[in-house]
């Protein structure tokens, strides 16, 4: 099965005030969404990031991968530096990328995704139906962020908006 996430901000301890959260602490913030994560992520499920997955070090960062399960894909955000560093493990992701599209059956359906960090105002089939997932706007209430016009079929992963877990294409779809 496929999940989708993004703007986890692992580590990230203002993201706590300037998005909200639930959390005392940027730690109780990691535990949680990691427990969340393995909850309904199961080993062979693929798990696609769509940007700002940690603020942490190289080597926290990849001991936080470790603990999650799931085979990871990383669509490249805009605050993903640990990727860019000399020192990480890039083999902890599947890959890393700007962008991507895969294809994806719900119910009997086939959509075609299209995974970018940020939200675009077109895509690649948008006219025919495709399917825009994206983060960065976290949870899109008051903040600099904000998205002001409306985008059919185009949907934030972001954890603010998600319950700060990964979802499925059929979730967000709401098919049964």
């Amino acid at each position: 099965m496929n999940f989708y996430t993004a703007d986890c901000h692992f580590f990230h301890r203002a993201i706590l005030e300037y998005e909200n959260r639930p959390f005392p602490s940027v730690d109780e913030m990691n535990e949680e969404m990691i427990k969340k994560w393995n909850k309904k992520v199961k080993a062979k499920d693929a798990v696609y990031i769509l940007g700002d997955f940690s603020f942490g070090k190289p080597e926290l960062t990849e001991a936080l991968l470790d603990r999650l399960n799931g085979k990871k894909y990383l669509i490249i955000g805009n605050h993903d530096y640990f990727a860019h560093h000399k020192n990480f493990d890039k083999t902890k992701f599947e890959w890393i990328k700007a962008y991507h599209t895969l294809s994806e059956n719900v119910s009997g359906e086939t959509y075609h995704v299209i995974l970018f960090h940020y939200p675009i105002a077109a895509w690649e089939r948008s006219h025919y139906g495709s399917i825009h997932l994206y983060g960065h706007l976290h949870s899109n209430e008051g903040s600099h962020r904000r998205l002001d016009f409306e985008l059919k079929n185009a949907f934030n992963v972001g954890v603010d908006v998600r319950n700060f877990e990964p979802v499925s294409l059929k979730e967000i779809l709401n098919k049964s």
